[in-house]
């Protein structure tokens, strides 16, 4: 144990981190690695690879993810702009160039290869962009002479236009009820509410015209009707896992259900594990959300505010679309369950997020305004 003594640099992190938030993502970590074991072998095997190939590659991005996450809660807030200033470049150009040079999977391109490795750009781009908005919004605040909330948008309108290019509408609408959340938080007047809700509904309707495979999965939701075999296995699975699950190892659904890695990864564990450990799993996400933002509401920093604030909704939505689609309350879509699901890129790209919650949520001293408030009181 690390002595409150001590004035070392990892003692300081020791005593100012927010254990809870800590705990909470080693343990969906901890469960991701045991869900990879219950759910990628049949995968691996029924494609043709070394029953444990998915497991291996988990464990492999999860020891970097790891040293990522607390290499990045060790910075300050400033540094966590300068990140993601680097992040937001490096990210964007990259979802250029892989709409020409990329890897196209089912129609989309949002893959490139560098150094030998499939890395999926957007992924890293969704906390770089809801810090660097978080920074707009504060300035704009601080400085109303500087158009923050301007630049906010417009970064919005080049991240979701390069999201549609791929095409990608399901990081897309992730992106935009982020940054929605976080203009709220910024106390947007009330005409932009409605005008942004018109925008939104507008574009959800253009994409349901211009769209095919989005009209097909939103038609199959709500009829029933059509190719819905991923679903109604999901939803197979956890009907027969009833509250307790049918033990590790023990699942069928798995080996006939193609992503049951990665989209379901969800119903493979209400299967093995039971309905116990998918509430289990959702608290965790339900705690890490409001834990968040009931500190974010207590800072005085905005831009600390609206940066945690903006990172927790993100990792709540992404879970709440992938529970969504599992249990068939919400239309198809393939998206990550954060920390659990099978992914390199989304892994890497959480770990360093909730690094940056790690950081902006340390106890530090509160700034003074008033010089008189800093003389150490009189010893008695």
């Amino acid at each position: 144990m690390v002595s409150r003594v001590e004035r070392g640099a990892v003692a300081n992190w020791w005593w100012t981190i927010d254990r809870w938030f800590l705990s909470a993502f080693l343990a969906l970590m901890v469960l991701g690695i045991v869900l990879s074991f219950a759910a990628s072998p049949a995968v691996a095997e029924r494609i043709g690879l070394e029953p444990y190939h998915f497991v291996t590659r988990q464990v492999f991005f999860m020891i970097p993810a790891v040293v990522i996450m607390f290499a990045v809660s060790f910075l300050d807030p400033r540094n966590i702009r300068r990140l993601s200033i680097v992040m937001l470049v490096g990210a964007l150009l990259m979802m250029l160039a892989a709409l020409y040079v990329g890897v196209e999977v089912k129609g989309s391109r949002r893959w490139i290869y560098l150094a030998g490795m499939s890395i999926q750009p957007s992924e890293y781009m969704k906390p770089a962009f809801v810090v660097i908005c978080a920074w707009l919004f504060s300035e704009n605040k601080r400085q109303p002479d500087i158009p923050g909330n301007l630049f906010a948008m417009i970064l919005l309108g080049l991240v979701i236009a390069l999201l549609v290019a791929q095409p990608d509408l399901g990081q897309t609408l992730l992106v935009l009820g982020t940054w929605g959340v976080m203009f709220f938080m910024a106390g947007l007047p009330w005409l932009w509410i409605v005008a942004l809700g018109g925008l939104a509904s507008v574009g959800a309707g253009l994409a349901y015209s211009v769209f095919p495979h989005v009209a097909g999965r939103i038609d199959r939701f709500l009829t029933g009707e059509g190719d819905t075999y991923q679903v109604d296995m999901g939803r197979e699975a956890m009907v027969r896992g009833g509250w307790f699950g049918q033990g590790p190892g023990e699942g069928t659904i798995k080996r006939i259900l193609p992503d049951s890695h990665t989209d379901f990864v969800f119903a493979v564990a209400a299967e093995e594990f039971g309905l116990i450990l998918c509430f289990a799993i959702a608290a965790l996400f339900a705690f890490v959300v409001l834990r968040g933002l009931a500190i974010a509401m207590r800072e005085h920093d905005d831009f600390n505010r609206y940066a945690i604030g903006g990172l927790v909704t993100m990792f709540g939505f992404q879970s709440i679309i992938n529970m969504g689609v599992n249990v068939q309350i919400l239309p198809a879509k393939g998206m990550t369950l954060p920390f659990i699901s099978y992914g390199g890129s989304s892994l890497v790209a959480m770990a360093i997020a909730m690094g940056m919650v790690l950081a902006l949520t340390r106890k530090r001293p509160e700034k003074r305004k008033h010089i008189g408030l800093t003389q150490p009181a009189p010893a008695e």
